[in-house]
């Protein structure tokens, strides 16, 4: 159940950065709420991974729960997916803010993830809340 609720609480983080994609006077806005994004992200990041690797390590749940190893294994992907990318700007200003061209090339390609940053939130806050329901269900 906790894997559903954190994946809700992430992909509820991300769906803004759709709005404010689309609309150019938002930059600012976005700038301000990065330095924290992009925290939050590395952290759910690191928990979906955990999360992907807890479904390699029981793949017998496979045999015995096949829909809830399914379930897992896909919330905890998009979780680990969205977290990275939420947490894109953390990484353009830790690692790459030594080298201009490299950061002028990791923003333009920010610019291209929000987007998908938003459809995959969407998708997320689905797959969060088949999580809990599942995990009364198959667990």
């Amino acid at each position: 159940m906790q894997w559903g609720i954190t994946l809700i609480l992430l992909s509820i983080i991300a769906v803004p950065s759709l709005i404010l994609s689309r609309k150019p006077e938002a930059k600012e806005l976005l700038a301000k709420i990065e330095p924290y994004q992009g925290w939050i992200g590395l952290v759910f990041c690191f928990w979906g991974i955990w999360g992907i690797i807890t479904c390699v390590l029981n793949l017998d749940w496979l045999t015995k729960w096949p829909v809830w190893w399914a379930t897992l294994l896909a919330g905890n992907s998009i979780e680990a997916i969205l977290g990275f990318m939420l947490g894109f700007g953390t990484i353009n200003k830790l690692v790459l803010s030594k080298n201009a061209t490299a950061q002028e090339k990791a923003s333009r390609l920010r610019e291209k993830l929000a987007p998908k940053l938003g459809k995959l939130g969407i998708l997320g806050i689905f797959v969060g809340i088949w999580m809990i329901v599942a995990s009364f269900l198959f667990f």
